[in-house]
């Protein structure tokens, strides 16, 4: 327990909250949790599971309709193939990270994650006893991985590589010419492909390509997902892992030993979610993808920032160097004195140390004021502002 490492975006929320009871008015622009709710007809799905008595315990891997319902929705929005057998419903896409990891790693493997990148990958690593390896996604790359840096990292004691497309914190889709870079690595050098795509539905542009579409990867690759984000349903706490069979095996003793089984009825909900008649999803995108247009460009206008809209996710990455403020100071003003809560880029890697990460799933309305909250703090900083 001593070498696993918190969340900044819950220190931050808890200090936030602090203030809140004090009276202080904070827009919380630090969690990566959607603004909406579920559709009605998903509410309705899980309210008539509970009175049709779906309450009980089910089916260690999953109630079996989910599972093709998601095989389903997969080939539908990723084109990928994947058979119902090799789902297993988590609560939560974080258990369904832990244990896929906990499934591969011995102590002393090597496990490449992005940096800066979600702050579990080495977290988790850490607590199994493995080694986490960064590769960095650097400004001057576009924040994409560079396949010659992940390739010079690459040792016998090698055992995992971890993807984000797209990518929390930056935002950033990995092109199609990365992945491909990676799968061919992954295979060159006979290693394990954790793909978590959580945001993969919320995507301002293209089409999404998910990792398993690459030669050699089925085989080698876990894919974690869930409802969270694209469905906003995080306090369901429900995820999935496709993973290959005798990795199946593995998830499910693991399963068994811990959670169980995943409550019955939230999972009569997902399938009505997973099929979307009402269009929640693309509506909730959509939004999103105002929002971001408009928080990016505004955020520009402030003194010291500088922001690419992301490609992916709902975070607007924050280049703070031209204010001549450490992120972690910087956002001490921003809560402390703005009432805006943001998370210093540090918490998501050392590469992220220049950076900060605002989470602009709130109103358009909510989101203008942040930025004039900001701005009116401004001069805390621009005696030292860097001039570009």
């Amino acid at each position: 327990m001593s070498v696993m490492s918190g969340e900044g975006a819950l220190s931050v929320f808890a200090r936030a909250k602090e203030l809140e009871a004090q009276g202080r008015s904070i827009i919380h622009l630090e969690l990566g949790e959607p603004d909406f709710h579920p559709g009605k007809s998903v509410i309705d799905s899980a309210a008539k599971a509970l009175n049709d008595g779906k309450d009980r315990y089910c089916a260690v891997a999953g109630v079996p309709a989910l599972r093709e319902e998601i095989a389903t929705y997969l080939e539908r929005t990723r084109n990928i193939s994947v058979l119902p057998a090799n789902i297993v419903l988590a609560p939560g896409c974080k258990i369904a990270l832990f244990l896929g990891m906990m499934a591969l790693l011995e102590p002393g493997d090597e496990v490449l994650y992005p940096d800066p990148g979600f702050p579990g990958y080495p977290s988790i690593t850490l607590g199994l006893g493995a080694v986490p390896v960064p590769f960095t996604l650097s400004a001057r790359n576009h924040f994409q991985p560079d396949p010659v840096e992940v390739a010079s990292k690459i040792t016998p004691r090698t055992r995992m590589l971890i993807t984000n497309s797209p990518g929390n914190p930056t935002g950033t889709v990995y092109t199609d010419a990365v992945q491909r870079a990676l799968a061919e690595l992954a295979v060159k050098h006979d290693l394990w492909v954790l793909s978590d795509e959580i945001y993969a539905r919320i995507i301002y542009g293209g089409e999404y390509l998910s990792m398993l579409r690459y030669p050699g990867m089925h085989e080698r690759t876990l894919i974690i997902d869930g409802f969270s984000k694209s469905f906003a349903m995080t306090g369901w706490r429900l995820g999935y892992t496709v993973a290959p069979p005798e990795i199946v095996s593995a998830l499910l003793m693991m399963a068994v030993n811990t959670y169980t089984c995943v409550a019955e009825f939230t999972q009569y909900a997902a399938i009505d979610a997973l099929r979307d008649r009402e269009g929640n999803t693309p509506h909730m995108v959509g939004e999103f993808a105002r929002r971001r247009e408009q928080f990016v460009r505004e955020l520009n206008r402030v003194p010291g920032f500088r922001c690419h809209p992301p490609e992916g996710a709902f975070y607007a990455w924050v280049d703070i160097t031209g204010t001549g403020m450490s992120a972690e100071n910087l956002c001490r003003i921003l809560l402390e004195d703005a009432g805006v809560a943001a998370i210093p880029g540090a918490a998501f890697g050392p590469s992220g140390k220049e950076f900060i990460r605002f989470s602009f799933a709130s109103s358009m309305a909510t989101l203008h004021e942040a930025v004039e909250r900001i701005v009116k703090v401004s001069s805390a900083w621009q005696g030292t502002a860097v001039v570009r």
